[in-house]
Order: C-alpha cells, then structure tokens, then sequence
C-alpha cells in the first residue's frame, strides 16, 4: 500500500515528525539548557527530559503549547533490587554490597543521571501528539507540583509522595491515600521489602512464620475442592 500523502506528495510520516520535532524546538526556546536531553521516535511519540529545577516550568510552557490534556505523573525507581527482595539479602544493599541507590546503567528513553526520576504525560488533542517528560529528583527528594497548571496532577503526587517519598513542592494537600498516617517506609521503592517474604508489623520488620504442615494440607484441599467444584459446574 502507498504512503499516504498530502496535496504537496509529502508523506503523512514525514509531517508527523516534523510536529514531534516542533515539540521539541518549542521547550527548548523557553527552557534553554533546561532541556538536557530528548529522543524523537518517528511517527510515535516524544521523550523531553529537563532539570529537575524546571519541571514546572516545563508544565507550564506544554500547557501553553496546547497540550492541555493531563494523562498521569508519577515517579521511576532505577535501582535493581537486591536478590529476593530481603529473603537472603542485607537491607538497603543489592548481591555485591553495593548501596542500592546507585544509578544503574539504563535509564530509559532520553536517559537519566539520579536513581529516582519523575515523569509525566500530557497530550495536545487539537495536535494529536503526545508527549512523555521527564526529570532526574537529586538528593533531596523534592520537585515542584503540576498542581497549578494540570489541577488532575493532584492524587498523582499524593500518590508518588506516598509511595516513593518524593515531595512536591507547592502541593496544596500532600496527605495519605492508601495507607494509614504513620506509615513506616515507601512500598514502590525498589528496596522496600516484598510482604511475601518478610512481614512489617509496628514498628519493625520480623520473619514471617512458616505455615503449619497440617494447615497448610488443608488449605491446599480447600483450594482443590474449591476448583474441583468449578470445572463441574462448567
């Protein structure tokens, strides 16, 4: 099947690019080297990483660029988490001993230089692009809040701020939404432990015990006789 083409024989392809490529000419006008890196996949999608320090600033100049529509934010953990998540592992280090908040070597589209990155995805509807940004959070764990540009921003960051423990400055309400007030640690974190390995009671991390043998024959006849029951009835 042929290209599809406009009027002037360009190809559809091409001109998608070149939006996709405005995109990005556009941040950089208004961020300047506040744009550290970005990766164009042709007729697909766009990937701007900036300084952290102009996350909002690069909220802002979208919003201004027509891209109105807010999708999701929300916050990456580089790091490889150590064997077992905590079965046979030390806490906070990975098999070589090694902290685990080092930087591993990929970071994904438009790359990365922190273990913890935000990122976020608006849309132009008029355009019909799409764009996916990101920024590397530093050591202090703090990045600015979407929530005056993209309002929908909002359970995003209480979310990551719950989760992964990056707050947002200038957020209205940072408050809990799935876990109880005084919760200890950030579950999405690579280094927080599976509960199917260790279990986390107040206040402090114990061995879970092991299910007793005439338990767990039991358990392991209901569960048969629960599916037994339901091939018969299909």
């Amino acid at each position: 099947m042929a290209d599809e083409t406009t009027d002037n024989d360009t190809p559809a392809e091409v001109l998608a690019d070149e939006a996709r490529d405005s995109v990005v000419e556009r941040l950089t006008e208004v961020l300047g080297d506040g744009v550290v890196e970005s990766h164009v996949q042709p007729g697909a999608d766009v990937w701007v990483r900036v300084d952290g320090n102009r996350w909002q600033d690069a909220a802002r100049a979208l919003h201004t660029m027509d891209f109105a529509y807010f999708g999701f934010l929300s916050i990456i953990d580089w790091a490889i988490a150590p064997e077992g998540r905590y079965e046979d592992a030390d806490f906070d280090t990975g098999d070589d001993g090694e902290s685990i908040s080092s930087v591993p070597e990929a970071t994904g589209v438009a790359g990365g230089d922190t273990r913890f990155q935000a990122f976020a995805r608006v849309h132009s509807i008029t355009e019909g692009l799409g764009v996916t940004l990101k920024a590397d959070i530093d050591d202090s764990m703090t990045i600015g809040t979407w929530t005056g540009v993209y309002p929908g921003a909002d359970w995003h960051e209480r979310e990551a701020w719950e989760m992964f423990g990056v707050t947002f400055a200038g957020h209205p309400r940072l408050r809990n939404l799935y876990l109880p007030s005084g919760f200890e640690g950030h579950p999405l974190r690579k280094d927080y432990p599976l509960l199917a390995r260790v279990v986390k009671p107040w206040p402090g991390i114990v061995d879970m015990e092991e299910i007793p043998e005439h338990l767990e024959a039991q358990l392991e006849a209901e569960v048969m006789a629960a599916f037994e029951a339901e091939e018969g009835g299909a």
